[in-house]
């Protein structure tokens, strides 16, 4: 192995200047430096063995080169960004050294070529590491008979389908299915060109108790004709009426989780915002599960469930214009057995600029102390969207292990959003997933085997846009993308412009990748270059270029999300903090085949088993060094604080300011004191609600009240957390075959709102919905070159339209409509866009 030797050298992080040596090898960088005495005491007289840092480069995000002639006496830098939140700065008093290095780190970071260059395929397991071999940690039939689906056992209504075993029926599923006992490999097939890239539903978790289950896929293809599909109606309406007794693997003594009617044992743990939350989301979901026969009049009641689920983790809007695009949502008409939930989880073009927010917040980490910017961390919304993804988690959660209700999951190609709400549902549902051998295992079902774009979303072989070279002029001046300021405006004009960027896509035959899953829509980022896109496209390595407008942190919001529950019960799980932060790391490392591919097929294809080491091997090797000494294993459900089922407290929803290298209270203490000030004004408005009414009771959390002598009613409701505003779910909207309804607030004839009322909501694909819809989005298309000959109506009509300046087959302006290129979908106009995590 060639090592780069370059002595002289200063390395700042942190605020702390170190001298020492640095190595460049051919898949780290390491600064080698004196270890610096405790406390200020004078150097010993023997040498001690120096310190090392190791800096692997997939792990670089952003290199920011600014050469100085060593004339000027001013040292030339290197200042790096980690995906792992690591921030320093190399000083070099040799310009041409700092010039090597630097080209240097650009090859071997961004000019691979292809990932059998990584780490990972030269890596030689440590000693510790030789006995494990972490490729045969999961292995799918043991888990789901852990669940109680076996063919030697009782049939609970679900068997193992071998229609994937080759990947021939699609190529980004398991190579093990697990469908309704009573659907056919032939209405499997058939099904399957009905749902994007054939990703039917299937089985994913079977609760153990009350046998309900959780099922994922992809979106459906309904199209502006509104297309159907008897066969996956009748696949869909089989997971939602398999049923069997509870009395099997010697669990029949176990006591079941509560019904729905029961008294939610969660009920003294949780505070008042939750509990308000819950009961908005369940209302809706009971107001639209009233399914009555057209003939008799009847209640219909399917497989004796309570409210059976589909949940669309889009927003509405966006299920609307995937319709224009040949996809969409479940048209609710021809699945009556159930009720759908739009959540409004944003898409992956949202998250990266979220993420992008608040490392701009803390980019200074390596030449300063100061805390990060607090601004831009509220601005970043990150916080926010990680308690909607937990939000949502719950709602699945509760419908299986509470009310006892099927559910399946699904967003546009059910690899991103999908895989959070199923991991985190399941999370929160069954306790073998807190351990560590079960959070591997739930990580390889719903991450690895179900298919996750871990290569596109994690950017591994880096892209050359992220190499800067600051002139000396430039010096200072900030070389990152520009903020996404100006993005807002009105939710159907940023779809049709995304859904104009898709029909232009296609009709110049664009070369971006199709493993996107922004919703369905891809798009070049604003710096790349559309010819040299198309020369890389006839390489043998296209398909593992690095595209910037692919990453996203969907993984690492998992982690995130995990984190707040840990950090939440801290005795429910038996990992701890570090367990999930080296996780994070080495999902970017690149020093492990685990996270190099997106599905199993690939893993197979690429032999990655005898190529490449595990990386549970490094986890299972070191498994003290990740045990949470507050592990409490006990589950009783008769017990407060030991029950099966566990649930996230949304109002105290936190920075994991570990992984950022920062300390909690640079990341939260803010947050703390508003939530505590909030606390005591939520108290006092409380107390004086009720010394006002009659009888000294109190109103409905959330509800508004007038006070005496005031023209203007006041707020009573429970303190809004400070990162989400109280009763606001991340539940957006609820159909059924009969109505739509969606969460707002009503007057009644006292003058009192009921933050739980329900209006009709015009949705995807409700009756009376669809015309409205197309006639919306034909009206929209009108001024666009989209419009020739997908709507009908002559060229002038499709051109001749006003407001957006220029034709769709125009080249134009870089820096017009920047955030629609960052941004394949925008959020409802309901969304609250400059929502900030402290009130």
């Amino acid at each position: 192995m060639h090592i780069k030797k370059i002595s002289n050298v200063d390395a700042i992080r942190g605020g702390e200047k170190y001298s020492g040596e640095l190595h460049l090898t051919d898949h780290h960088i390491v600064f080698v430096f004196p270890s610096p005495p405790p406390n200020g005491e004078p150097p010993p007289p023997s040498a001690q063995k120096p310190r090392e840092t190791y800096i692997a480069y997939p792990i670089i995000s952003n290199c920011f080169f600014r050469p100085c002639p060593s004339v000027t006496g001013r040292p030339s830098s290197i200042r790096l960004r980690g995906r792992d939140f690591t921030f320093i700065n190399f000083n070099f008093y040799d310009e041409v050294q700092a010039r090597e290095a630097f080209e240097w780190i650009r090859n071997h970071t961004c000019r691979l070529g292809t990932i059998e260059k990584l780490y990972a395929f030269s890596y030689q397991s440590l000693k510790v590491e030789k006995p494990f071999n972490g490729w045969e940690i999961y292995d799918p039939r043991v888990e789901f008979r852990r669940q109680g689906i076996s063919s030697k056992s009782v049939d609970r209504g679900w068997r193992i389908s071998q229609i994937n075993k080759d990947y021939g029926f699609s190529p980004t599923y398991p190579g093990v299915l697990v469908v309704p006992s009573k659907i056919s490999d032939n209405v499997l097939k058939y099904a399957g060109p009905y749902r994007s890239r054939q990703r039917i539903p299937v089985l994913t978790y079977l609760h153990s108790l009350n046998n309900c289950s959780i099922t994922r896929s992809s979106q459906p293809m309904v199209g502006f004709r509104g297309n159907r599909s008897i066969q996956d109606e009748k696949l869909v309406a089989a997971c939602f009426s398999a049923s069997a007794t509870v009395e099997f693997n010697g669990l029949d003594n176990v006591e079941p989780s509560p019904a729905s009617s029961q008294v939610d044992i969660r009920a003294d743990s949780l505070d008042a915002e939750a509990s308000d939350t819950e009961r908005i989301e369940d209302e809706l979901i009971a107001r639209g599960n009233d399914n009555y026969d057209s003939k008799t009049g009847k209640r219909l009641v399917y497989g004796a469930q309570q409210s059976n689920l589909i949940v669309d983790a889009r927003p509405t809007i966006n299920a609307v214009v995937m319709q224009a695009m040949g996809k969409g949502s479940e048209n609710m008409e021809y699945y009556k057995f159930a009720t759908k939930a739009y959540l409004n989880i944003e898409n992956i073009h949202v998250m990266r600029e979220s993420l992008n927010t608040v490392i701009e917040a803390l980019k200074d980490g390596d030449i300063s102390r100061l805390p990060p910017n607090r601004d831009l961390l509220a601005k970043s919304g990150w916080l926010k969207h990680i308690t909607g993804i937990l939000d949502g988690s719950a709602l699945i959660a509760r419908q299986v292990g509470i009310r006892h209700s099927h559910v399946l999951i699904h967003c546009s190609d059910g690899w991103d959003r999908t895989s959070q709400l199923s991991a985190l549902s399941q999370l929160m549902l069954d306790p073998f997933y807190r351990t560590i051998d079960g959070f591997i295992v739930l990580v390889e079902k719903d991450w690895l085997s179900f298919g996750h774009m871990f290569h596109q979303r994690s950017g591994l072989l880096n892209h050359e846009k992220w190499f800067v070279t600051e002139r000396d002029a430039m010096a200072g001046s900030t070389m990152q993308p520009g903020e996404s300021d100006g993005r807002a405006g009105e939710a159907f004009e940023n779809a049709l412009a995304s859904a104009k960027r898709f029909f232009n896509k296609n009709r110049h035959a664009d070369t971006t990748s199709t493993e996107s899953d922004g919703d369905g829509i891809s798009s070049p980022p604003p710096n790349d270059d559309p010819s040299q896109a198309k020369k890389a496209s006839s390489t043998p390595e296209a398909a593992e270029v690095t595209r910037p407008n692919e990453i996203s942190p969907v993984f690492h919001q998992f982690l995130d999300a995990t984190y707040q529950l840990l950090r939440q019960h801290p005795n429910r799980f038996e990992f701890n903090d570090r367990f999930l932060r080296r996780l994070l790391y080495h999902a970017y490392a690149g020093q492990y085949g685990t996270f190099l591919w997106n599905s199993e097929k690939a893993r197979q294809d690429a032999h990655a088993s005898e190529k490449t080491r595990s990386v549970w091997d490094y986890f299972l090797s070191r498994k003290q060094e990740f045990i949470n000494k507050d592990y409490d294993p006990t589950v009783d459900d008769r017990q407060s604080g030991r029950e099966r089922l566990l649930f996230p407290k949304l109002s105290e929803v936190r920075w994991w300011h570990t992984v950022f290298n920062r300390s909690d209270a640079e990341m939260n203490e803010y947050l703390d004191v508003a939530a505590a000030r909030d606390e005591k004004i939520g108290s006092y408005a409380m107390a004086s609600t009720a010394s006002s009414i009659p009888g000294g009771s109190s109103p409905m959390p959330g509800s508004f009240v007038d006070s005496p002598g005031s023209g203007s009613p006041r707020a009573s409701s429970s303190p809004k957390p400070p990162s989400l505003p109280a009763s606001r779910s991340v539940l957006t909207g609820v159909e059924s075959a009969h109505e739509a309804l969606t969460a707002g607030q009503t007057t009644t004839g006292t003058g009192a709102a009921n933050p739980a009322a329900l209006k009709q909501s015009s949705s995807a694909d409700t009756p009376g919905a669809f015309s409205t819809n197309f006639a919306k989005l034909k009206d929209g298309v009108a001024g666009l070159d989209i419009g020739m000959g997908l709507f009908g109506g002559n060229t002038a009509a499709a051109t001749g339209g006003g407001g957006g300046g220029g034709g769709a087959g125009t080249a134009a302006d870089p820096n017009h409509g920047k955030g629609d290129q960052e941004m394949a979908e925008m959020r409802t106009s309901s969304s609250e866009k400059g929502s900030m995590e402290m009130t």
